[in-house]
């Protein structure tokens, strides 16, 4: 099965690639194109949002790879975990949104939850064998993006086209930017606590510009372990798609000699202040990091859209988080109302700062 949300020509031409009995098109619109092309070949075409978190149920997959952007991870994850499928998770919005939740059902269920995110993959990889020690802390690498050494002043009049400029990696429009603003990594930081049982303050974030070292386990005995290699998504995909196994490939190898330096610095939590409104979101817990993310959500698709500046991204998200409801233990259905009503209220937000 392949999914796809507005994508269609792509959508289509890896269907005729891999010939996947079913498809599904998230944009109802794009329906009758999809479905004309791929017809012929005997591959059923659904369309919907909804269709996605129906289909991941189905008995002949066997994975379910959850790659989808922000907050509609959550439910097709739910509904797959539902179903016993084993999950390779690439959206860590689901975990920030709900991590107690998706994570207690997947206990339930006995569901294996396989990290592909590059960070989490490396922690995972990093705990083959030592899952009877104690974890100390670990620490998540990041690259700095665009915008590192820049202080605040700087980051007044950077435009869309700069942010979205990532030095190392090649992400889409939401993950680029939330790694411009240092989003990304807090949300990795919540994301790192759900999967491997951390609170916050046992998750360090530190810059590494080279991206080599995708990050660290440190062990209560001070014993400290790193995955390595090069900037590649394809690897941790790879990973978690044949755990326990490591498929051969032929994707390029690291060489020391290219990197003679591999270079470390403290985040600036000053010029980057969205990581610390993600550490504040997960100590506080409940909701609130439902509500922080569908804040960043309307506010980074806000700078996409050129309606607001760099810097007014957290400070709208800051807004929503001091303003929202807060609900301490929400279940499914209250993580949903507290998604729509945050995004009124951002909207509201933003309707102010444009004005």
């Amino acid at each position: 099965m392949l999914t796809a949300h507005s994508n269609a020509p792509l959508l289509i031409r890896q269907a005729l690639e891999f010939k996947p009995n079913v498809v599904v098109i998230a944009k109802e619109s794009m329906y009758e194109k999809v479905h004309e092309a791929l017809d012929p070949f005997d591959i059923k075409v659904y369309a919907g949002e909804e269709s996605i978190s129906q289909v991941v149920a189905m008995d002949t997959i066997d994975m379910v790879l959850v790659a989808l952007v922000g907050f509609s991870g959550l439910k097709p994850t739910i509904e797959a975990i539902k179903a016993q499928k084993p999950i390779a998770l690439a959206n860590k919005e689901t975990l920030v949104v709900a991590g107690e939740l998706v994570t207690r059902l997947a206990k339930e269920k006995g569901v294996n939850i396989y990290p592909v995110d590059s960070e989490h993959s490396a922690i995972f990889q990093c705990l083959a064998g030592e899952f009877h020690n104690p974890v100390e802390k670990v620490i998540l690498t990041a690259s700095g993006g665009p915008f590192r050494g820049m202080d605040r002043k700087a980051l007044e009049k950077v435009s869309k086209d700069q942010a979205l400029n990532h030095p190392n990696w090649k992400m889409g429009c939401k993950v680029t930017i939330d790694s411009a603003s240092m989003m990304n990594k807090g949300l990795e930081v919540i994301e790192a606590c759900w999967l491997f049982g951390l609170k916050p303050e046992q998750v360090d974030v530190i810059i590494h510009p080279q991206s080599i070292i995708h990050s660290l386990v440190q062990f209560t005995d001070g014993a400290m372990k790193a995955q390595m290699g090069l900037p590649d998504m394809r690897l941790p995909i790879q990973y978690a798609l044949g755990y326990p196994q490591r498929m051969k490939s032929s994707f390029p190898r690291f060489n020391f000699l290219d990197y003679p330096q591999l270079t470390f610095q403290a985040p600036d939590h000053e010029a980057f202040p969205c990581l610390d409104l993600a550490y504040s979101a997960m100590k506080k817990g409940g909701n609130m990091p439902c509500v922080m993310n569908a804040a960043d959500e309307i506010a980074v698709h806000a700078f996409l859209r050129e309606e607001i500046s760099f810097l007014q991204i957290p400070e709208l998200i800051e807004q929503c988080m001091n303003t929202s409801g807060f609900i301490q233990a929400p279940g499914f259905d209250e993580f949903m109302l507290t998604d729509q009503e945050t995004r009124m209220l951002a909207n509201e937000v933003l309707r102010k700062m444009k004005r």
